[in-house]
This record gives C-alpha cells, sequence and structure tokens, in this order.
C-alpha cells in the first residue's frame, strides 16, 4: 500500500546527533522538516561521551546547554580525569587533571565547557528540542528506501516498519545522516577513500556493582589499562554501576564470547565482582572521507561522510558541526536570501574540517594502551619504577594534545571559502594544543565574557550579526549601509552595538560581520557595496580593501 505525497522542504535520513542538529537549526528558521529512523528510538549502541565545548556552545544557541548539564549522570562538577594504571587494582602511571576541558570553571576562551555524558543522553535532550519546533517531525521505524530528483525536487521513497506501508513524500532537499553505511552515501555514488582497519576493537557496556569503591584511584571518566591481560581502556558512563570497556588492538579473527569478554574485565582490572554484559559490538578504526558531499539537493553529513578513530573525542562532535554548518545554508536556499555559492561552501568549508580533524585523531590513535607495555610494569622494584616512569614521560608527551586539543575544537579557519571576504591576514588550523582566537575572516569569532556576565555569543542570534565595536560616525554610516543591503536582498541581519576598547582590540577591526554558525565572515572600518551578496552565496563583488594596515 501507498500513501499520497506528502511535500516537507528537508528530509533528513537518520536521528543520530547530526540529523537532530540539522532539524534543530532548520526548525528555528521555520523550515519544515522531516527526520526518519530506521529504529524505534534514539541512542542505539552509541559510543560517543564527550559534548567538547563547541558543541555545548551550539546548544547554548538552542537553549539547551542547561539542560544536558541537568541530565549529566555524575553532576557537571564530576571530575573529568584521565588516568594511566597497570591495572584498575594495580599502580597508577600517570594522569591528566581536567582532560577535554569539563570543568564547570568559567573560561574566557568560551562560552561553555564541554560535558562528559553518555550519547544517549544527549540524543534525548537534542530530539525533546527538535519535537519542541512545530515545524519538526521525526518519524521512527521509518526505513529510507531511494529517491529521485527531478524538476520540482526530490521524491523520497520510504516504509513503515511498524505495517509495511510504503510511503513516498515529495521533498526540496534530502539529506544522508544515516551514518557509517550510509544507504543515502550508496544511493549518490560516493564511496569512502582513505585507510580501513587501523585497528580492531571492542566496545562493551556493562553493569559491575561496587568497581567504582573497588579501586583506589579515585574519580576519573578514562582509565587507561596498561597490562598483557587485556590493554583497554575503561571507565564510568552512568548511574547504576554502569560502565563501558574497549580492549585495544584486538588480533584479526578474535572475536569473544560474553563469557570470555568478563573474564577480560575481570583480568584486566583484577578486581572479581559480578559483572553482566549489557552489549558489546565489534569496531574498526579506520581513516576514510568520501569522495562527494553531495550530488544534486542530496547532500551527506555525520559518519555518513566522514569517519575516524574516536580518540579525542571529535567524531560525533564534528558531526553535529555539520548538521549546523548545512542547517543555516539550506534555510537560506529555501528562504530566497541564499545564492548557488553557499551551497558550494559546504564542501568547501567541511572538507578541510574534516581531514584536520582525522589527521589529529590519527596521530592520537598511534599510541594505544597495548603500545605502552613493560613486563616490569607492576613490580615494586627499580626495573619496575623506571620502567613507570619511561612510561609516564611518553604518555605526557603524546597524548597531551589529546585530551586538552583546544586548537582541533576552536581553532577553526574557512580562509578561501566562497563566502568569506579575504583581508589579506592569514590564519590556518591550529595545532591541538595551540588555540589562539583569531577574527581573521573565516575563523570563530572570538569569545569575551562582557561586564554584566552574558556571553558575547548570546548577543548573537539565528541570522547575521553586525558587530560594532565603537561608537564613531563612521559606524553609523556603516549600519546604515548594511540595514539597506540587508533589506534590498532580504538578508536576515541584526545589529549589535558595543563601545567596547577590549573587544576593539580582540577583534582588530571596529566592524566584524559573524555569521549564523559565528563565523567571522568579513571585518574593516567601512561597510563595502555588495558585502552581504559575497556572504550570502551571490558571488558579487566587494568594493574592500585590505584590513593590513587598517586598523584604528
Amino acid at each position: 500500500m501507498t500513501s499520497a505525497k506528502k511535500h516537507v522542504q528537508v528530509v533528513v535520513v537518520g536521528a543520530g546527533p547530526s540529523g537532530l542538529a540539522l532539524a534543530i537549526e532548520l526548525g528555528l528558521r521555520s523550515i519544515s522538516c522531516l527526520v526518519i529512523e530506521k529504529n524505534d528510538r534514539v541512542g542505539y549502541a552509541p559510543r560517543a561521551k564527550t559534548s567538547n565545548v563547541r558543541t555545548r556552545e551550539h546548544l547554548r544557541r538552542w537553549g539547551i546547554a542547561n539542560r544536558l548539564a541537568q541530565a549529566a549522570p555524575f553532576g557537571v562538577d564530576y571530575p573529568s580525569n584521565v588516568v594511566f594504571v597497570t591495572r584498575l587494582a594495580g599502580r597508577e602511571i600517570t594522569r591528566f587533571e581536567n582532560a577535554l576541558f569539563c570543568s564547570p570553571e568559567r573560561d574566557e576562551r568560551y562560552s561553555e565547557h564541554s560535558q562528559w555524558i553518555p550519547q544517549y543522553k544527549l540524543e534525548e535532550v537534542m530530539l525533546e528540542r527538535a519535537l519542541s519546533l512545530r515545524h519538526v517531525e521525526v518519524a521512527f521505524n521509518r526505513e529510507f528506501l531511494d529517491f529521485q530528483e527531478n524538476d520540482d525536487g526530490i521524491v523520497v521513497r520510504t516504509r513503515d516498519l511498524n505495517g509495511g506501508e510504503e510511503i513516498t513524500l515529495q521533498a526540496d532537499y534530502l539529506v544522508g545522516a544515516d551514518g557509517a553505511r550510509s544507504v543515502v552515501r550508496e544511493q549518490i555514488g560516493a564511496r569512502m577513500v582513505g585507510q580501513y582497519g587501523l585497528s580492531r576493537n571492542y566496545n562493551t557496556i556493562f553493569e559491575a556493582p561496587g568497581l567504582a569503591e573497588a579501586q583506589q584511584h579515585g574519580p576519573a571518566i578514562m582509565f587507561w589499562q596498561m597490562n598483557t591481560d587485556a590493554p583497554s581502556i575503561l571507565g564510568p558512563m552512568d548511574v547504576g554501576d554502569r560502565w563501558f570497556f574497549m580492549p585495544t588492538g584486538v588480533p584479526a579473527g578474535i572475536h569473544y564470547t560474553e563469557d570470555e569478554t568478563i573474564g577480560l574485565i575481570r583480568d584486566s582490572t583484577g578486581i572479581d565482582l559480578p559483572y553482566r554484559i549489557l552489549s558489546s559490538d565489534e569496531w574498526v578504526a579506520s581513516t576514510l572521507v568520501s569522495d562527494r558531499y553531495s550530488r544534486g539537493k542530496t547532500f551527506l553529513i555525520g559518519d555518513a561522510c566522514h569517519l575516524h578513530p574516536p580518540y579525542g573525542g571529535y567524531g560525533m562532535n564534528m558531526g553535529i558541526a555539520d548538521g549546523v554548518d548545512l542547517g543555516w545554508k539550506l534555510a537560506a536556499m529555501l528562504q530566497g536570501w541564499g545564492g548557488p555559492a553557499i551551497i558550494d561552501s559546504v564542501l568547501e568549508e567541511r572538507a578541510p574540517a574534516h581531514r584536520h580533524v582525522i589527521a589529529e585523531a590519527e596521530r592520537n590513535h598511534a599510541l594505544n594502551p597495548n603500545q605502552l607495555l613493560h613486563h616490569a610494569l607492576d613490580d615494586d622494584s627499580l626495573e619496575g619504577r623506571q620502567a613507570r616512569a619511561k612510561i609516564a614521560q611518553a604518555i605526557q608527551d603524546g597524548k597531551r594534545a589529546e585530551f586538552f586539543g583546544l586548537g582541533v575544537i576552536l581553532g577553526y579557519c574557512y580562509q578561501g571559502s566562497p563566502i568569506i571576504v579575504d583581508d589579506g591576514t592569514a590564519a590556518d588550523w591550529r595545532p591541538a594544543l595551540d588555540y589562539i582566537a583569531s577574527a581573521t575572516p573565516g575563523c570563530l569569532a572570538p569569545h569575551h565574557w562582557l561586564e554584566d556576565d552574558r556571553s558575547l555569543y548570546d548577543l548573537f542570534g539565528l541570522d547575521f550579526t553586525l558587530l560594532v565595536l565603537d561608537s564613531d560616525p563612521e559606524s553609523d554610516d556603516a549600519i546604515v549601509a548594511a540595514r539597506e543591503e540587508a533589506n534590498a536582498l532580504g538578508t536576515p541581519l541584526e545589529i549589535v552595538r558595543l563601545d567596547n576598547q577590549q573587544l576593539r582590540t580582540l577583534y582588530a577591526a571596529p566592524l566584524a560581520l559573524v555569521r549564523p554558525d559565528q563565523i567571522i565572515a568579513w571585518r574593516g572600518r567601512r561597510w563595502p557595496t555588495g558585502l552581504l551578496g559575497k556572504v550570502t552565496g551571490f558571488g558579487q563583488e566587494t568594493v574592500s580593501t585590505p584590513l593590513i594596515g587598517q586598523h584604528a
């Protein structure tokens, strides 16, 4: 049985974090969006546990950062320590405190701290927000079948898995957020290229009553265990004594039974408790990127177009950023204020970002627990002490970037994008440990806490924002010109004026145009004719002089 066609502006396949992020961005802009998900709920076998600084800043924009904090199973004050041990019942080798920037203490560099929370709880909070938007619908137990693009848009065939009814939709755009085995990717003829099989690993979720009390290393989010029984990573995941366990470097051809997995947990930790396995699945670490991100009016985001080892916690967060990026750009097209280059910018901006993050994750993956072993590591002897000291130094040298990679999270720059106006200054993606805020066009707008304890980001809305950082008459002229151009083109634009010398110094210019995703599109002293046409994808030339040497 086939139902009549229903029209929706955007169909999203997959209700994971990237698909939900896209749906929220669209729904906030009154774009009709249907998310279809073959499972009966969100949160099937999610592995991610870190919502990083940038993801939490997006949640702040969506009004749900506090809601996620309330959902934290151990509270936001729980120490985000990463402890390297011989085994949970053994010796400590070294540690990193406040790893991944989870401390709720205020930091000038960002508006929201990271949060250690299971991915399924994040998905629940995002789903709740998506469903609160009247233009968003989420259909569970709905399978994507195929699509055809025609002059009127896209015809999408789906099937209701409850009753078997085939449901056909008419859409303006289709987005595949359907994960590593993306059916949408397959149907647009894209393929993943790169290196498959860097390592084989298991992801096990288990109950361990009393395990937190049985170990002597204090609270932590991860314990890296370095022993020959089962080099592995484990840590607390949720209330109810729920933990995760990930043996690393599993040899090819080895498949663990439930009893064998329990034995590995017992032997690797040195703690004998009544463990109960809740789920266990094998995963292969790879570095893969799709050879295309779109075809016509169909796009890929999240794991559907990039995969890499989870070391550094970038994967899920990068998928959410994909949804944010595509969301405002599709809205611009559908509302008529976005031109062709805004769609071209999806690939030109996100692909370099993905490659940079993948390279960082691959470097982090290069040093695993199974590569940090020594036969005397647990011994109370001179050889044991020397071995622990040597490995501790190797960990501090080799793993710090993995847990303090703010340069990867915030230091990106879309220079070279067709919708960014170059001002002659240079900016590159920052090394992991080196984040220095830059207002170079293409970079994330530098953050600042205002005197009234508001974040500067709270003044940026869903639309473009012209940030005016002085009270000069010349800036008054810029405001008038910007409003006239916005009215003529239909570009949503807000004006934020702050006579703030500290911000003026930080932004190195009195004017900065901030995109809906908080990226600097342009900065300067005078509003150039045609600027909004350029940054919204119509490719109009701007009358702009390089910024170098113009700073007041």
